[in-house]
């Protein structure tokens, strides 16, 4: 498993092929980056490592800038250690190391962490102002002692696939699309915590899930999906929405879970979404409601039963 260490404080003995990003969600292009850095630094009897920020950068540039994460940093960590990197350098982006230019940053690579090789993503940029090109930076590393290698982009259906292009699916709902990207399933972690009740007053009693603010979340709907509680998961129905029917006006994540019974308040849980079977739709009664719903578990159960 990848060690996970700090840019400033931890010593490296054997030297590195290192890549550099914010790697949010971990996708197949993230997974694409870190395997050719993997056969680069077999290649050349490296070390390979991913160095990327705890927080965005943007939240240290704009202090009122609130980010729309597909993962947090811990699920960031757990995703890059999968890929089978040897290290992972998790470091605070700060506005000191917002103000290294391109090559004061390679620099204190090559000092503090024995980096030898970089590999840069087909489409990244770093340093003050990200002002430098790709020539830039193989200019600087022949100075520096660092070999500087871009990597060739991962195409699926004819899409870069990018962190851009996972947030866009995700914004129009097409979470199945969003979740070929990732080559997993788009997930949100939660605590179990008392609703408005009104599910179970018509049969169906929902979990609402509080979530953390800074991740995004689906386009407004209902959705097919599996919701992991104690390691065990569950089928289920998930609304994500202001529920206009019965005018609650605030946001929520609730889940109605399948064939499950018990009081799962307070528990750590988290959704896997599947495929959006539709749209949030303000309905004239509460009646007519409950008979949208019953239509609702049969088109999600026949989905799950086939995913």
């Amino acid at each position: 498993m990848a060690k996970v260490i700090d840019i400033i404080n931890s010593k490296v003995e054997k030297p590195l092929a290192l890549t550099i990003g914010f790697f949010d969600g971990v996708h197949l292009g993230h997974r694409f980056l870190v395997s050719e850095l993997s056969k680069l630094a077999k290649e050349k009897g490296l070390d390979s490592a991913v160095l990327t920020f705890r927080t965005h950068p943007r939240q240290v540039l704009h202090s009122d800038y609130i980010p729309s994460l597909l993962t947090t940093a811990e699920e960031k960590i757990e995703l890059l250690q999968s890929t089978g990197v040897d290290y992972i350098v998790m470091t605070e982006f700060t506005q000191e190391l917002s103000q290294l230019s391109a090559k004061e940053f390679m620099r204190m690579l090559h000092d503090n962490l024995n980096v030898c090789c970089l590999m840069i993503g087909y489409d990244h940029r770093f340093g003050h102002n990200r002002s430098e090109s790709f020539e830039d930076y193989v200019r600087f590393g022949k100075e520096i002692g660092i070999e500087v290698v871009q990597s060739s982009s991962l195409v699926v259906d004819e899409i870069n696939v990018s962190s851009s292009a996972v947030r866009k699916a995700i914004s129009e709902g097409d979470v199945a699309h969003a979740n070929q990207l990732l080559g997993r399933k788009y997930t949100l972690a939660g605590e179990i915590v008392k609703g408005f009740q009104v599910g179970r007053t018509i049969g169906y009693p929902t979990a609402n899930i509080a979530y953390d603010g800074c991740r995004m979340l689906p386009k407004d709907g209902v959705y097919a999906a599996t919701l992991s509680v104690d390691n065990n998961p569950y089928n289920a129905m998930l609304y994500i929405g202001s529920r206009p029917t019965v005018n609650t006006g605030k946001i929520s994540v609730e889940a109605y879970l399948f064939d499950f019974s018990g009081d799962i308040y307070g528990k750590k849980v988290t959704v896997s979404f599947v495929e959006r079977v539709r749209e949030s739709i303000k309905f004239d009664s509460v009646e007519e409601l409950k008979e949208q719903l019953k239509k609702d578990e049969i088109a999600c159960r026949a989905i799950l039963t086939t995913k």
